[in-house]
């Protein structure tokens, strides 16, 4: 049994180690095992049996995470941030690497949709790409984008990343997408 299966079917049971815990800072992140796997580990980890989803996500299949809901309705988007989005006119992909079972996912993700379905704009899409504990998918989505922590939000523009957002935004999600789109 290869690696990657092996930590994706025994990850769950684990605690993380309390020196794990103390060298993350917050949120969901991957740190090197002493026996030289990958082990996703979060601030707040929580025993219970969990469906992860991998690979390209849907919206619907994100709809389900816990509190998406709740954290859509909730969150409120700076109206001209909202509309600088709706002025860009140059082709942008978001791709979205995202764990369903990280609670700063089910925070970001329906603040990011929602952000999205504000902006409306035909020339911003997005691609949610799912990944298991030990950061991988079975189509090895992923596998071509450099990431630490996520949620991670790369921006691209042209075929190449022209910035990105790791975990949470410095000041807003729309602050930090203008500031990104507008530097390039």
């Amino acid at each position: 049994m290869n690696k990657a299966v092996l930590a994706a079917l025994i990850s769950p049971l684990l605690l993380v180690p309390a020196h794990a815990a103390d060298n993350a800072s917050g949120g969901c992140g991957f740190e090197d095992n002493a026996s030289g796997g990958l082990f996703a580990t979060c601030e707040k980890q929580e025993e219970k049996k969990e469906v992860i989803l991998t690979g390209l996500l849907s919206f619907d299949e994100l709809r389900q995470q816990p509190g998406y809901d709740e954290n859509y309705a909730a969150y409120q988007a700076d109206a001209k941030l909202i509309d600088a989005l709706k002025q860009i006119t140059t082709p942008t992909e978001l791709v979205v690497i995202v764990g369903t079972w990280c609670p700063d996912c089910h925070r970001e993700t329906p603040r990011l949709a929602k952000i999205l379905a504000q902006v409306n704009n035909p020339h911003i899409s997005v691609k949610y790409i799912g990944i298991d504990r030990s950061r991988t998918d079975p189509q090895g989505l992923a596998a071509g984008y450099d990431f630490q922590r996520i949620p991670t939000i790369l921006v691209h523009q042209d075929g190449e990343e022209i910035g990105r957002i790791v975990e949470s935004a410095e000041v807003s999600l729309e602050h930090d997408l203008v500031q990104i789109i507008r530097s390039h």
